[in-house]
Parts: structure tokens; sequence; C-alpha cells
């Protein structure tokens, strides 16, 4: 597919969704220097390291600034990036990405922050005409994700999110096949974010270490004081910072689960997720046990396992099934037919992607100033963000149930009822969690996808939890401000 039918097609289908991708005079297509695209990375722990190699990796590209807040990790970084690119071009070390920013000639920035950092750098960067690549969540909180929303739609420019799933043809086609009914009517798509890991123990507050920008790093994050496990990775597994491994890891599940549902679909419409914090007897808050799900106005079903505890034959699932109305379903490739346990390897069309992989793909909308061409744009960013947000905050709310079979409150939904008791097998035989523990079972929250707002039961405490309290000087700006 051209560049110029590929961006009528998704034009196009953005519109049929509701949809609007903008482009203004504040973003532009790159000028001068043969299309040389100059891009500052913000976080230089972990993930960071990707994206300065994803960068490098891309034919007329610099990395202009790199940001952090760690003093010496920021040091150590430039030194590395410098050597490797044997004085081609200049890097600028800086710790606070507004000083990025405010340089007239830098094209983009790319996001590896903690997570609470993902939004509000965003909006800043669509506010001075930056192109944005932006690490998942796009979004710690509900509300902040619809406005970096708005931020693209009023500044125009490019925002992809680090879903590299959405770069790959292959599943790019079997959901357009899906789409297309080729198996059938899908009733479920279902994600797994289970890989092991372990406790992270019980630090003492502290002073935060000399070389570390405190301030900085805990930017909007209403968190008051330091301690060891917030720097410089365990801040996912605090509510505050993080979002659990249901919106780490698994936003690249919840996005290809929503990814294969119906095109017209947003929001879902209900919401509740059951499971707990086994075996660690540690600080952090977020659950390393967990069966969710969620149901779409069109009476699709999205749900979604984590299991992070491990113990003997744990079995490793970062994957998406898929099951149909006519009760077949696919399972790591294969088509199973129903009541069969003898199925075929899926073979479909290549889907349409902006080639050149997440990075590529990126550089290639950038230079064409083309925020339809991103693989994973800001509202596909957004739906799938909300998806985790809506089941982790069902989560937040839950009650303490006896650990126990028949713990979860699923209504008719036999499915619902069967795959949970899949995980708590494994909890049960698996793990050994003990008859003494708990669940924490969440209520099930309706959701408004129009309103972005919860109705009805529980609506009152689940608003709450829609919108993150921010500290001052790093407030997320209202709408009407953007």
């Amino acid at each position: 597919m051209s560049p110029l039918n590929r961006r009528h097609f998704l034009q196009t289908s953005a519109a049929g969704a509701g949809l609007i991708l903008t482009g203004t005079a504040a973003s532009g297509a790159v000028q001068g220097a043969n299309d040389r695209v100059r891009i500052a990375v913000a976080g230089l722990n972990g993930r960071g390291k990707n994206h300065i190699d994803g960068w490098l990796g891309q034919d007329n590209v610099e990395i202009a600034y790199l940001i952090d807040p760690d003093e010496k990790v920021l040091a150590r970084t430039v030194k590395a990036v410098q050597d490797k690119v044997d004085g081609k071009f200049k890097v600028k070390g800086v710790r606070d990405v507004r000083e990025a920013l405010d340089d007239p000639n830098l094209d983009a920035i790319s996001i590896a922050t903690p997570n609470h950092w993902h939004s509000l750098m965003t909006i800043w960067a669509a506010q001075a005409g930056k192109h944005v690549y932006v690490e998942k969540p796009m979004s710690h909180d509900v509300q902040e994700g619809r406005v970096a929303v708005e931020a693209q739609k009023k500044y125009g420019v490019v925002i992809q999110h680090g879903t590299q799933r959405r770069s790959d043809a292959g599943i790019a086609g079997l959901h357009e096949a899906i789409q297309a009914g080729k198996f059938g009517r899908l009733k479920i798509s279902y994600g797994y974010c289970c890989k092991p890991r372990g406790g992270i123990g019980n630090k003492s507050v502290s002073q935060s270490p000399e070389q570390l920008d405190w301030n900085l790093w805990r930017g909007p994050a209403e968190v008051a004081e330091y301690h060891g496990n917030y720097h410089p990775y365990n801040w996912h597994w605090f509510w505050q910072t993080g979002n659990g491994d249901l919106n780490n890891q698994g936003t690249h599940q919840l996005d290809v689960a929503r990814w294969a549902i119906d095109t017209d679909q947003t929001h879902p419409v209900r919401a509740m997720a059951i499971g707990g914090r086994f075996q660690w007897d540690d600080q952090g808050e977020t659950p390393n046990t967990m069966f969710a799900m969620a149901e779409y106005p069109n009476g699709q079903y999205v749900f979604f396992n984590v299991r992070n505890v491990n113990y003997k034959g744990y079995e490793h699932q970062v994957e998406n099934e898929y099951y149909f109305e006519d009760g077949g379903r696919i399972i790591r490739g294969v088509y199973y037919p129903k009541g069969s346990d003898k199925g075929e390897k899926v073979k479909v069309a290549r889907g349409n992607v902006t080639p050149g992989g997440n990075w590529g793909s990126f550089i290639s909308a950038v230079r064409a100033n083309d925020p339809s061409m991103a693989n994973g744009n800001v509202n596909d960013a957004h739906y799938a963000c909300v998806l985790g947000h809506l089941m982790n905050n069902s989560y937040r709310l839950g009650e303490q149930v006896p650990f126990n079979a028949k713990a979860g409150k699923f209504g008719d939904n036999a499915e619902a009822a069967e795959h949970f008791g899949r995980l708590h097998e494994i909890m049960d035989k698996g793990v050994g969690v003990k008859d003494n523990e708990n669940y924490t079972v969440g209520p099930t929250l309706t959701f408004d996808p129009e309103t972005e707002k919860h109705v009805g039961d529980h609506s009152e405490a689940a608003n709450s939890l829609l919108k993150d309290k921010n500290r001052k000087g790093f407030e997320i700006p209202e709408i009407a401000k953007v």
C-alpha cells in the first residue's frame, strides 16, 4: 500500500470510528539536512537503553538530548552514546525535560520514564510542537490520557505508543480477518501477562541518593518521602508511580486484545477484577495475581490474566487468545473448531501497518508530519490504557474474600468462571497459596464511554480514581487549557 493510499485508509477508518487525528501549523514535516530527525530520549534506565539503540539504528536520526534526573546515569549514558556515534553529532545531557523541549531545533521526544511522567511529558511536548514516541502505558490514569488525546488534536503532532505489536503486519492481518468474520463472530479476546517475578522486600524511608534530583523524579506524582524501592525500577508496583504488571508488560497484550474486537468499539461499559499479592510479604501495592474482565457495548469481552508468582513448573505466558461465539478458538496461532483438540495453523494475509518496525514507522510518520501513520496512535493508546485502568480500579476498590474457588463474582458468565477457575487452581496447587489468605474481589464498575465517567453502583469511589492528584508545578492541565 502506498503512503498516500495508506493515509487515506487510516483517515477514513478513524473517521468511521469517530476518531480524529489532526495536523496543524504547530507541527511540521522535518525540513533540511536531508530530512534529519533530531530526537531527545527521556529516561535512560531499562527501556530507555532500547530507545537509544532503536534511534541510532535509523538513518539520519540524531539523538540531540539525553534526559534523566539521576546525574550518574545521565553522565554514563551521554558518554556511552557519544563514544558510539564517534563524533557524528553532539549529544547534550540535561536533567529537566523542559530544557530540551525549549530547543526550537528539536523535532521529537522519546519517553521511557516511570509511568507517572508519561502523559505530562507527552502533553508538554505536543504544546512545544514536538512529535512523541511514548512508552506504554501512555497514561497513568484515565483523565490524563484524555488530555493527551486532546493535545494531539490541537497541536497535530505525531504520537506513537510503545506497543510494538502494532507494527506487526501478521497480527494486523489476523485481526482484519477476525473482524471480517473469517472465524465467526469474536466473543472473547484474551490476554496474558504471566512472567515470573519476585518480591521487592521492604525498604525504609531515607534520604534520596545525592545524584538523584528527587523533585524531578517525582514530578507529578504525590509521593512525599523516598525509599529505595522507588528508584530505579520497583516504582512499577506502587499505585502513585506505576500500574502493576496489568498496565506494564500487560499493556502490550491488552492492546492486542482490544485491537481484535469490532472497530467501532472504544471503551468498555463494565469491568471487574479479582486477585491478590500473594507469597511475597513485601511493601509493593499492586497485585501479582489477577483475573480481570471487561464488557464492550456490543457484547464482546476482553479477559486478562496476570500471574507473576513463580513456582515449579511455571508456564510463561505473554500472549493472546481468541474465542468465538460458535465455540471455535485461536490459541498460539492455531485455530481449533468447536469441540475439537485438532487444529490447523492460521494462515491470513499480512495486514496494514506502516513499515519499518516501531522505530522506523515513527520516523517515517515524523518526516511526513502524518499522525495517521503511527502504528499505535494516540487514540489506540488511550483506549488500551483505559481498559487496564478500569480493571485496576475495580481491584483497588475490592473487598477481602477468603481464598477459594468460589471467590469470583461472575453471575451467569460461565466463561469467566471457567478461566478464573484455571487461575485459582494454579495458585492453589501450583503456588501453594494457603487457605487463610484472601482474594481481593473488585466490584463490577459501570463506565460511560462517551463521558469517560463511572455511573451506577460504586461510581463515586470509582470516579475518584480517574484522576490522580498532582504536585504543584507538575499539574496535568485541564483540556481547556492545553
